[in-house]
């Protein structure tokens, strides 16, 4: 299981930080991702990060999203810096058993997600 916290809203500027804590049939070697779904729009791929820590982010939110993992603490967490109103969306951790990609269309498993809001 997944369930993500830390949602909330927040100035543009602002920052927040999003934690997932993970139990169940999901191990430290998966996978971990932030997926987000603003209104009208479809989910898309935000972040992951492997069990080693090599990350991977889209263009979007690079130099101001950082994703990191405890393993000890079954915890993932994703940093948001210099939020922008385009931000606004329900954020999801996921997590997938394959090997290390680019980029993620779908993930094997999905938590419940928390809302972050960005004001102009």
């Amino acid at each position: 299981q997944l369930q993500a916290s830390g949602g909330g809203l927040v100035q543009a500027g602002g920052s927040l930080r999003l934690s997932c804590q993970i139990s169940g049939r999901i191990f430290s070697s998966y996978v971990m991702g932030w997926f987000r779904q603003a209104p009208g729009k479809e989910r898309e791929f935000v972040t992951a990060i492997d069990w080693s820590g090599r990350t991977v982010y889209v263009d979007s939110v690079k130099g101001r999203f950082t994703i990191s993992r405890d393993n000890a603490k079954n915890t993932v967490y994703l940093q948001m810096n210099s939020l922008k109103p385009e931000d606004t969306a329900v954020y999801v951790c996921a997590a997938d058993r394959s090997r290390f990609q680019s980029y993620y269309n779908v993930m094997d498993y999905y938590g419940e997600g928390t809302l972050v809001t960005v004001s102009s």
